[in-house]
């Protein structure tokens, strides 16, 4: 039976309680039982989700939403000081509490995987959780991403196990306490929180270092910053290592992915023996997030071929490579991706799915920092396209830093010889699109802001 409700969450009120990582904990919360209240800029599905599960949810921030009541005030590093609702919990002297420290009170008693990277988490964790739930063990989980079976990107299960999307971009994967951690990949991003390789990787040993003694880490044995990370904390005497990967040194070989259309057959040897299994999304990198979910499953002592036929019951997360429909003989598919590893794998992941076919693709860029380190970057992965079309940068919770625009991953692209254009009215794009593609052709609307709402605007213009 999981634990019930901390004391300090009974009666929470979550500001921007929408945001895919709040609005997880919400719905964990509200399933035990807890009184959840909160507020989001704008009404939404998930909104009434919660609400369905008995929340009250406000839409716009004023001081007026915190009940006098609330047992604590749920904010992350997105919420900024003079927000009125979290003013007027000082005045009422509530505590806050920020979400990491929520969630983690959430795992407390259980038997916790943190998955961690700079991408991939969310695959993973939703591979772990739906590959777990398949195997009847009913875990708890909560994920930066909705699951396309479910629907839905947390649940309080009644099992033992709690599967956490562990994020650094504020260090908050340090609050964690996991019997299990995955390390998919470190690398330099959130550079409005670390200003080197250095700060990237004191961050993560912490977070290794919160491990329980006598737990696991199971770590990329291909990827340079993860590799690296190993070396770091290969002397801690409490810890398990568990590598995966290509490489001839991995305790989890991955000796062959055979791409299958949009899935792949992924082989993989373990304790010498050679087990293969489907991955029913396209591309080399979810097929090694799915083998770093197959190694922490067994770290936890799930059998491994057990794993390995439920994690091909994984049919995806909302925004990562997910078909929105098809009209005219054009498929539109959405992409989470902003980071430039990220885009290279997906836009790599697609020319090998449908090889033959014409790759356009809609990128918003996100983040003003991320887009003045990274831009180059950005711009080269778009040449991996057809003919991209790039929007202005999605500020999410940044002011514009002076002189960063899209035009630097613009520039950067034709560099490379892409054929790009710029496109500055997001409400132009379905035209613009229509007047390119032809059937045949994969249209692919990448990016972490609101360029996912584009997708059934394209279709609905390529069908007029």
């Amino acid at each position: 039976m999981a634990p019930g409700i901390p004391a300090a969450m009974e009666r929470p009120h979550f500001i921007g309680i929408g945001g895919a990582g709040m609005s997880g904990i919400a719905k964990i919360l509200a399933r035990r039982g807890a009184k959840v209240a909160g507020s989001d800029a704008k009404e939404s599905g998930t909104a009434e989700a919660l609400r369905a599960l008995g929340a009250t949810v406000h839409i716009g921030h004023a001081a007026g939403h915190l009940a006098d009541d609330a047992s604590c005030v749920v904010v992350s590093s997105a919420i900024r000081a003079d927000n009125p609702e979290l003013l007027r919990a000082a005045e009422l002297s509530i505590p806050v509490v920020h979400r990491s420290d929520a969630l983690a009170s959430l795992m407390q008693g259980l038997r916790a995987i943190a998955v961690a990277g700079t991408h991939g988490k969310t695959t993973t964790t939703s591979m772990l959780a739906v590959a777990l739930s398949e195997l009847g063990l009913d875990p708890s989980y909560a994920i930066g991403g909705d699951l396309a079976g479910p629907g839905t990107n947390a649940t309080h299960g009644e099992g033992d196990i709690f599967v956490a999307e562990a994020d650094e971009s504020d260090r908050s994967f340090q609050k964690y306490d996991p019997e299990v951690a995955i390390v998919l990949n470190v690398e330099l991003d959130h550079h409005a929180n670390y200003a080197s390789m250095d700060e990237i990787y004191d961050s993560f040993e912490t977070f290794v270092g919160k491990i329980v003694p006598g737990g696991t880490l199971v770590v990329s044995a291909d990827q340079s910053g993860a590799v690296e990370l190993t070396r770091r904390v290969r002397d801690l005497s409490s810890l398990n290592i568990v590598t995966y990967g290509e490489s001839e040194t991995a305790d989890v070989r991955v000796h062959k992915i055979t791409p299958r259309g949009l899935t792949s057959e992924v082989t993989v040897v373990l304790n010498g023996k050679f087990l293969t299994f489907t991955v029913s999304v396209p591309g080399s990198h979810y097929a090694h997030n799915a083998v770093a979910a197959l190694a922490a499953g067994v770290a936890l002592g799930i059998p491994a071929h057990n794993l390995a036929s439920a994690l091909g019951k994984y049919t995806g997360v909302k925004r990562r490579l997910q078909l929105k429909g098809e009209a005219a003989g054009i498929q539109v598919i959405d992409s989470y991706a902003h980071h430039p590893t990220e885009m290279t794998a997906d836009l790599e992941a697609m020319r090998g799915a449908a090889a033959g076919s014409r790759l356009l693709v809609v990128f918003q860029p996100h983040l003003f920092s991320r887009t003045q380190e990274l831009g180059t970057e950005m711009g080269q992965a778009l040449a991996l396209a057809d003919a991209s079309v790039v929007l202005d940068i999605y500020p999410a919770r940044e002011d514009p830093i002076p002189g960063v625009t899209s035009t630097l991953i613009i520039d950067a692209a034709k560099a490379a010889g892409a054929d790009v254009t710029a496109v500055h009215d997001k409400a132009a794009v379905p035209e613009v699109i229509a007047g390119m593609a032809k059937p045949g052709d994969l249209v692919l609307t990448m990016g972490a802001g609101d360029v996912t709402d584009l997708g059934p605007q394209i279709l609905d213009h390529l069908s007029s």
